[in-house]
């Protein structure tokens, strides 16, 4: 009895002290990711310059009052660029994450509400999808149904709806034989609605950080992939195809692969401070 109480005062310690830097590093997070969509919401409305628009006798422009981050190779305002990037970045991101967290706690909530071959059935896929690496995975789907926005938004969800199935099939399991709902089956209630209004609030929260941080995720995979070719082909801006484009100028002009990378690192470090402080209050 004294050994747990010993942890548990430890646990509230280290609690305690982790519960400042918890509470700025999430005010930072809410900053960094709340700038992110102000500007992707707003910024392609007020940019000077077309994304678009090439002037190949300007191009590999220095940074200027004209051009607040220059021009790339073919002459396009970086910053536009920079600005459209994050709008398709972020929407790709936020439905890439959403997608399979609907898909997820739908078949997770199914699967242990019901059980029987309903758990079978979800649970062996989800050993299906883990038997393979999971970028992988992602590859092959796009190799097969090629590149692009759609086939991306495919295979995010086709590789991320396991997590949330697990984590919301662990929680239903666990509260679906309380009594508040062994009484309303008996009251009549349907199996939907008991799902729908006394289920789904119990993972709700349990999901949200593994939402959050799914974003970030996805986010740096499609940074990657385009990075690559894979992911969102041009002329549509993107934070990994920008930096790909710059590399071979990063000597001289560093500032064409400096600013969408800093955007990755930023918008994913808000992200990740944001679900940090989630995870401590879940727990």
């Amino acid at each position: 009895m004294s050994d747990m109480t010993a942890n548990l005062s430890t646990g509230e310690a280290v609690a305690s002290t982790r519960t400042p830097a918890s509470r700025l590093g999430y005010r930072i997070g809410l900053a960094i990711v709340g700038v992110a969509v102000v500007l992707a919401v707003v910024g392609p409305f007020v940019v000077a310059h077309d994304p678009y628009q090439q002037e190949l006798m300007n191009r590999l422009a220095p940074p200027s009052g004209e051009h607040w981050l220059g021009t790339d190779a073919l002459g396009r305002d970086v910053f536009s660029r920079l600005v459209v990037a994050t709008r398709v970045d972020l929407g790709v991101g936020i439905l890439g994450a959403l997608l399979p967290f609907l898909l997820g706690t739908i078949l997770g909530c199914v699967a242990a509400y019901f059980g029987s071959i309903w758990d079978v059935i979800v649970m062996r896929l989800t050993d299906l999808v883990l038997a393979f690496p999971v970028y992988i995975l992602i590859i092959t789907l796009i190799a097969v149904g090629g590149s692009g926005i759609k086939t991306l938004l495919i295979a995010f969800t086709g590789v991320g709806w396991v997590g949330y199935a697990r984590l919301v099939r662990s929680v239903v399991l666990r509260v679906k034989n309380e009594d508040y709902i062994s009484a309303a089956r008996l009251g009549g209630v349907s199996h939907g609605r008991i799902m729908v209004r006394h289920l789904l609030p119990n993972v709700i929260r349990s999901s949200l950080t593994l939402l959050v941080t799914d974003v970030m995720f996805v986010l740096l995979g499609l940074a990657s992939f385009s990075y690559l070719g894979l992911g969102i082909q041009p002329p549509t801006p993107d934070w990994g195809a920008m930096i790909a484009d710059a590399q071979p100028y990063m000597q001289q002009q560093w500032w064409l692969i400096a600013a969408p990378g800093a955007m990755v690192a930023l918008v994913g470090s808000g992200l990740m401070l944001i679900g940090e402080r989630l995870d401590d209050r879940t727990y």
